[in-house]
């Protein structure tokens, strides 16, 4: 009996101590959590403070620049009003005025003043057609200027055959039937022709003849300049594999 009745105040004061420090330790978490909460409550308010005086700078900067562009575009305005021209109305007020001043001045004119004035109105008149004239001629002979470079190029752009048998072009490397027959629409019937292409010329050839550095490639301005020559030896030991003479 004794033993459970220490028991049971054992156990009772066990209790006591822990509600005791339960009680201990819940205040001092309540303490730490409302420290807690009061701090962010302090700093959320700070930032709130610090965020309305940013707010409010922007508003004034803002009614600043509102009022800047006021001021601009009224000066604007101002300025487009001042450059607006005189109604014609006011305008067409002066024109009576300076109409009977003008029609006034022939009458104390004399015939011979009259007379005197003519020709001077005649030279004035021819002057601009002078004027004109030379201007015209002018425009002409810069057209002539210009249209003759462009014949010069024309010319010799598309080559004419000179008179006589042409020469026969397949003897050449890469010179077949087709690409005779193109060469003779364009002018190009003698070795000479080809031997004396420049750089402009071989590009329009091979633009025509749809070729790509082959002029170069195949050397027909150097085998073309021995034929020419007649050089048939030196083009022989050179071009094995061209035609013949005889080659038609």
């Amino acid at each position: 009996m004794g033993t459970f009745f220490y028991m049971l105040l054992a156990f009772l004061v066990g209790v006591l101590v822990g509600w005791f420090i339960w009680g201990r330790l819940r205040g001092e978490l309540d303490s730490l959590r409302g420290d807690r909460t009061r701090s962010e409550r302090d700093r959320l308010r700070a930032d709130a403070d610090r965020l309305t005086g940013e707010l409010d700078v922007c508003r004034g900067a803002r009614a600043d620049l509102e009022r800047q562009l006021a001021e601009a575009q009224g000066a604007k305005t101002g300025a487009t009003k001042a450059a607006i021209p005189a109604p014609s109305a006011l305008m067409s007020t002066s024109a009576p005025a300076k109409t009977s001043t003008a029609k006034t001045a022939p009458a104390k004119s004399t015939p011979a003043k009259t007379a005197s004035k003519k020709p001077a109105a005649a030279k004035a008149a021819a002057a601009p057609a002078a004027s004109a004239s030379k201007a015209a001629a002018s425009k002409t002979s810069a057209t002539a200027n210009k249209a003759a470079p462009a014949a010069k190029k024309v010319t010799a752009g598309k080559a004419t055959a000179p008179a006589g048998k042409p020469d026969s072009l397949r003897r050449l490397i890469g010179i077949g039937p087709v690409n005779e027959r193109k060469l003779h629409g364009l002018g190009v019937r003698t070795y000479a022709q080809i031997a004396a292409w420049t750089a402009a010329d071989i590009k329009r050839i091979e633009d025509v003849l749809q070729f790509d550095g082959r002029i170069e490639r195949e050397r027909w301005i150097e085998q073309a300049k021995l034929l020419a020559a007649g050089d048939e030896k030196e083009f022989a030991r050179r071009f094995p594999t061209a035609g013949t003479a005889s080659n038609t």
